[in-house]
């Protein structure tokens, strides 16, 4: 069948076949990917199992929750951050802070803190490396930007995260910090692993039928906001990590990966209250001026709150 065979019967499934008002956009994409699914089937052959198949898989990632998983995996959340991207540079917002892709592990509702916030919940304190972050925040035109809000959250020790682990306390490794007169943020934590695909699960599943692992660097995740300036949704990576140009989600950005400093000088030690050496790292976050002819940069999706 040729392909514009299958677009007749596309449209006569999807637009012919309405008998009252639709919802013009939804009516456009969906006729859009059955088309396109159609053709792809076509194209390649599909046999029905194989299609009864990918219908099971897509049934049991949803009952495992891993769609939201699956979608940064297959380089669909990066595509949508490159499309963000030309939006702004044809709306003249060039520069600052790269974005990177959110992942499916944001919890709303984190406890707010003022210029510092110590993340961890002390339980691993005795095998953990303690970890200090802290910069400032700065405008579109350079200026620090006090009252910013800086949202993070992070992995732990064995790259999971709290709420869907029931093993840690509520909100561990996730703050909300509120930048102090100065612009400035910091906080306490410990060094996150990099997260794992769950093994045997949906996503790991795929992954492994084409070829790759499920592996990401270690990292820290950020939404930075302010009055008037375009909301920012980052992540750092950690130097040196074994999978830092090899992330199965593609979120790795030049710029977003910040210098790992070890102090090991026990003068600097004692003055943060430590026992032991401690990693430091040092980042500043430039906003964009809120542009009217750019698209939102706040997407709107399903998260997780407690």
């Amino acid at each position: 069948m040729n392909h514009q065979e299958i677009d007749r019967l596309a449209k006569a499934w999807i637009v012919d076949a309405a008998d009252r008002p639709a919802n013009p956009r939804v009516q456009a994409i969906v006729l859009r990917l059955v088309s396109d699914l159609c053709k792809a089937m076509e194209d390649l052959d599909i046999e029905p199992a194989e299609f009864w198949k990918g219908v099971e898989f897509l049934t049991n990632a949803g009952k495992n929750n891993e769609l939201g998983l699956l979608t940064p995996g297959l380089g669909l959340e990066r595509f949508m951050d490159i499309r963000a991207d030309e939006a702004e540079a044809r709306a003249g917002i060039e520069g600052g802070t790269p974005r990177t892709i959110e992942g499916p592990l944001y919890v709303a509702g984190a406890p707010e803190s003022r210029g510092f916030a110590r993340l961890d919940d002390g339980t691993v304190s005795d095998r953990a490396e303690v970890l200090f972050m802290q910069g400032t925040v700065f405008d579109a035109d350079g200026q620090p930007v006090a009252g910013a809000k800086v949202e993070v959250w992070h992995a732990n020790l064995v790259g999971n995260y709290s709420f869907f682990d029931s093993t840690q306390s509520p909100f561990n490794l996730r703050r909300t910090i509120i930048t102090d007169g100065e612009g400035r943020y910091a906080f306490r934590s410990i060094m996150p692993k990099g997260y794992g695909c769950p093994p045997g699960g949906s996503t790991a599943t795929l992954l492994d039928q084409l070829g790759r692992h499920g592996q990401r660097p270690a990292h820290v995740h950020f939404f930075v906001s302010a009055p008037g300036q375009r909301m920012l949704t980052t992540q750092i990576n950690i130097d040196g990590d074994e999978y830092l140009w090899d992330d199965f989600a593609f979120a790795s950005r030049e710029g977003l990966v910040p210098p790992l400093t070890r102090v090991t000088d026990p003068a600097a030690i004692a003055e943060r209250g430590l026992d032991k050496p401690f990693a430091s790292i040092d980042f500043d976050f430039h906003l964009h001026r809120e542009v009217a002819t750019a698209p939102p940069a706040q997407v709107e999706r399903q998260r997780a709150a407690a």
